[in-house]
């Protein structure tokens, strides 16, 4: 006996709906592999060596990501054991071997399997700055004793480098806004789309010989030297930035100390930073080997010096005001301090805070917050209005805060300076094509139940 009409349209329909659903599953599921399969991790490993101490970052991400955004990770955060690589002119292998703690740790982490193929930079800031202008012989024996012991590592080391400022600054802005998935955007056609710039994060960044300070203006920016432009993801970024050296945390504290020395006639300085009740002793010979230090020294060197601490914050804050060079800027809007052009900040910043946690650096915390203030609202010119801006943090998104990452990216080209091809593309047509299917097997069951309740039985 053959099918009736209304069987053989109910068949047809429920083949329909099974034929359209197992389809979509299909494309769930061909989408889902690039997901749910382990992918292979590749390593990065990059050394960051500040004027007061070196610190190592190991990056990861999935090996079929590279030109992806956001997908980069801190997979390890090592402070080297003792000063930093300037501190070793003296003996200079020791800058190296200073090195072989934190490296092992690293090795550990990464499967030796993957230690050939693993890229490892070393980037030096300030502290080498001045080394190299007070002695670049110097500077270059421990680059070289620095290249020969990680030139020995089973990675793939690929040099050491003297950072400039402005790149110092340039980088960490990258950092920043690539954690922060603020470089670029996707839409849900697929295509890559430019983020408003006023979304944009800008980086200020305290080290011990240099502060950076980095942000896209809201207007041109008028002095060719404070700008950088840097082409990422096929968008450009015109961002200003300007490194200033000297004006680190350490450096600063050297500068305010023999400024102090300088206005004091006897070998016992009152210190109006250093909380009341404070005395210790320290050498002028290291206080004036510092290329930072300006004021005439001492005949003496070969002398101590004592410091007492009086607690007298208006004192204080008088004697780091005589750091900045605040009357070259005087009437002008777009100007820093000592005659360096700034234009106006504009949006949101991240500094990058740090607690040392140590006894040691009690007596430096007073004159070290109230340098940060100052520099803040009368160097930097930030207001009532955009403090609310300045966010402190070390970390985002689980990364710590600096140029480390941006170098990284940079150097393995891991942020193309043009759009990656259409991958976006295809994962837009498989979605495209899913909701369809999803859609047909609806109404193909919808069909079907509606023959099943409304079409009379034959």
């Amino acid at each position: 006996m053959g099918l009736t009409r209304r069987e053989q349209v109910l068949r047809a329909l429920l083949g329909a709906a099974a034929a359209s659903g197992l389809t979509t599953l299909i494309l769930i599921l061909v989408e889902a592999t690039n997901v749910l399969l382990p992918a292979d991790i590749k390593f990065g490993i990059v050394f960051d060596a500040g004027s007061s101490h070196t610190s190592l970052f190991v990056y990861q991400w999935p090996a079929d990501k590279e030109n992806d955004t956001g997908v980069v990770s801190q997979a390890l955060a090592c402070q080297v054991k003792g000063p930093g690589i300037s501190s070793y002119t003296s003996d200079p292998a020791q800058a190296g071997e200073s090195l072989k703690g934190c490296l092992e740790e690293a090795l550990a982490l990464i499967p030796k399997a993957q230690h050939q193929e693993t890229p490892m930079f070393l980037g030096a800031t300030a502290g080498m700055r001045l080394l190299s202008q007070k002695n670049s012989s110097q500077a270059r024996d421990i680059f070289a004793a620095v290249t020969q012991f990680l030139s020995q590592s089973p990675v793939d080391f690929r040099g050491a480098e003297l950072l400039a400022g402005q790149d110092e600054g340039a980088l960490g802005w990258i950092t920043i806004n690539y954690v922060l998935g603020m470089l670029v955007q996707y839409s849900f056609s697929g295509e890559w789309i430019r983020p408003p710039e006023g979304m944009l994060v800008g980086a200020l960044d305290m080290g011990g010989a240099s502060t950076q300070i980095t942000f896209v203006p809201g207007g041109p920016i008028l002095d060719g030297n404070t700008q950088t432009t840097l082409r990422l993801y096929g968008l450009d970024h015109s961002v200003y930035t300007h490194s200033y050296l000297c004006f680190g945390r350490d450096q600063m504290l050297n500068r305010l100390l023999a400024g102090l020395v300088q206005s004091s006639p006897a070998p016992l300085v009152r210190h109006p930073c250093y909380h009341s009740g404070y005395q210790g002793t320290l050498s002028l010979a290291s206080l004036y080997a510092s290329p930072c230090v300006h004021t005439t020294a001492p005949l003496n060197l070969t002398r101590n010096l004592t410091v007492e601490g009086t607690g007298n914050p208006r004192a204080c804050v008088s004697a780091i005001r005589d750091l900045f060079d605040f009357l070259s800027c005087e009437g002008r809007a777009d100007c820093a301090f000592n005659g360096v052009y700034q234009p106006p900040v504009r949006g949101q910043f991240y500094v990058e805070a740090s607690s040392p946690g140590q006894d040691r650096w009690l007596r430096d915390y007073c004159a070290s917050g109230l340098y940060i203030l100052t520099l803040l609202l009368e160097g930097y010119r930030f207001s009532e209005d955009t403090w609310p801006n300045i966010e402190f943090r070390k970390q985002a998104g689980g990364t710590d805060i600096g140029w480390t990452l941006g170098y990284m990216l940079n150097l393995t080209n891991m942020i193309p300076a043009e759009a990656p091809a259409q991958w976006r593309a295809e994962s837009y047509s498989i979605w495209v094509a899913g909701v369809v299917f999803t859609v047909l097997t609806l109404v193909a069951i919808l069909g079907a139940a509606a023959v099943q309740l409304f079409w009379p039985q034959d």
